[in-house]
């Protein structure tokens, strides 16, 4: 007789939450290459933005440009790449590590950086130097486009 055996794993919600935490990281980080992967022929610096704050008021978001940098870093340009977010390729770096890191957490059952991924005094941190880039972002795109620039920019146009 074969017993059938039921794995859920809502009821560890570390592990529940370990295996979100990878795929989360592996959507990051798969999307722009899907999207590099259908726009391989177009120039994708001169595409609108997906972006539903930009598209509704024609300025960025703080996380505007993330994905033209993880595509222009998967091309190999690291100067495009950066120039369209700064954070383009630290969230690079971010997602392979939480992948691995959250994979040998699961194999292994134990905790490795769970104070460092789920710090608090890092998240405030790492808010803060994302508001003050934001906000620098923002400056300048206020001051080289004028309010044409910036309907045109949004489904305003």
């Amino acid at each position: 007789m074969y017993k059938v055996i039921s794995i859920n794993y809502t009821t560890n919600p570390k592990r529940f939450r370990k295996i979100l935490g990878i795929a989360a990281a592996l959507l990051t980080l798969a999307f722009p290459f899907f999207v590099m992967l259908q726009s391989a022929n177009q120039h994708i610096e001169t595409e609108q933005s997906i972006c539903p704050f930009k598209l509704l008021t024609g300025f960025p978001c703080p996380g505007c440009g993330i994905t033209k940098s993880l595509i222009f870093l998967y091309k190999g340009d690291l100067v495009k790449s950066i120039y369209f977010h700064l954070f383009g390729p630290l969230t690079f770096l971010f997602c392979l590590v939480a992948i691995v890191t959250l994979s040998v957490e699961l194999f292994t059952e134990k905790d490795y950086f769970q104070k460092i991924l789920y710090s608090k005094k890092i998240a405030y941190s790492l808010g803060i130097v994302l508001g003050i880039y934001h906000l620098s972002r923002l400056v300048y795109f206020i001051s080289t486009n004028n309010i044409d620039d910036i309907l045109c920019q949004s489904m305003w146009k």
